[in-house]
């Protein structure tokens, strides 16, 4: 991708998160917690113990040190015995109560253990944008809460393209729909066209955003009736992504996709499983505010944050990685999610 590239890196205590904008508009958003097991991070390498042969999903479960074992899937005259040790590197982070993927590196030795890490945050952020510095401090703050933002948004305007892009995730797919408002005077054909290559131009970068992936149903505008310049502005639109496979367009003017997994989805990171956001994403959000409200006020002697007695203990501690300044004040008073600063 051309264009304009900004890199943004905020180490939180408890959480580090990484963003990336491209003219504009975030493309990635990374965030890696303390507690995550390093196993099953994107791109980890360990010793691995199958404990089941599944030749029905033409796989093996595979121990790497984890509550849930890993899936390795391997092709149809492949042989593993159970018990066997391999040397194994996560291709897919875990999902929606599924553990992680892996691809076999060769033989192992020993009890299931990790021998090398997954890159770190910054690292990720150098492969994305080599040659980038990443911008630190209340800068990086703003743009991965605003990252965090549009990647939890249901629905996205582009008003200067007059595009309305609804977008949603379900357990079987991910669902986009281009809505568009015809400009009165311009040829409809013409602005079909440009409103189908922008709307797939913001769903690729939301989908890539959000960390999603599988087969996506794209409802274009229009009937199908130019599916080749179509399909090649999707192609184009998701360049990024060499795996993609793309299916035909339907004469409703449906398109179809599949794209790998890799990462775990935001949405999954940052809610508990009922779809709620998180005790633990509240504190952290609590503790970026803290530690903002910090390096913008250097003059305070003390900076509370005060919030519901189940975020407290979470964000008690670590804000006291922050400092003398930075203290957390449990309050049965204040609902969760409503914390708040002061200054002192």
């Amino acid at each position: 991708m051309n264009g304009v590239v900004e890199v943004f890196l905020d180490e939180t205590p408890g959480e580090t998160r990484g963003a990336v904008m491209r003219d504009g508009r975030y493309t990635h958003l990374l965030i890696q917690r303390d507690g995550d097991p390093a196993q099953t991070r994107l791109g980890a390498r360990s010793i691995g113990r199958v404990t089941e042969v599944n030749q029905g999903l033409r796989g093996a479960f595979v121990d790497i040190g984890v509550d849930a074992a890993a899936f390795l899937p391997f092709p149809r005259n492949d042989r593993l015995s159970q018990g066997e040790r391999l040397e194994v590197v996560v291709t897919a982070e875990p999902r929606a109560g599924k553990g992680a993927v892996v691809r076999r590196l060769g033989p192992g030795e020993g009890t299931p253990r990790l021998l090398q890490a997954a890159p770190s945050i910054a690292e990720q952020l150098r492969e994305l944008a080599p040659g980038e510095e990443s911008v630190v401090g209340i800068a990086a703050i703003d743009a991965v809460i605003e990252a965090e933002e549009e990647a939890m948004a249901r629905s996205c305007v582009f008003a200067s393209h007059g595009i309305d892009l609804a977008i949603e995730r379900t357990r079987a797919l991910v669902a986009v729909d281009i809505d568009f408002a015809s400009t009165p005077g311009r040829d409809p054909k013409q602005a079909r066209a440009v409103a189908n290559r922008e709307g797939l131009r913001q769903a690729a970068r939301l989908i890539g955003l959000r960390n999603w992936a599988g087969l996506v149903v794209i409802d274009l505008v229009g009937d199908g009736q130019d599916a080749e310049a179509q399909a090649k502005t999707a192609r184009t639109a998701f360049a990024h992504e060499p795996q993609a496979v793309f299916g035909p367009i339907s004469r409703f003017g449906l398109l179809q996709l599949s794209l790998p997994w890799r990462r775990t989805p935001i949405e999954e990171v940052l809610r508990d499983a009922d779809g709620c956001v998180s005790a633990q994403t509240r504190a952290l959000s609590l503790v970026r505010a803290l530690r903002r409200q910090l390096l913008s006020d250097t003059r305070s002697a003390r900076i509370t944050a005060r919030c519901a007695p189940e975020e407290a203990a979470i964000a008690g501690p670590l804000a006291a990685r922050l400092g003398p300044r930075a203290h957390v004040q449990a309050d049965v008073a204040i609902p969760a999610g409503h914390g708040r600063i002061e200054e002192s």
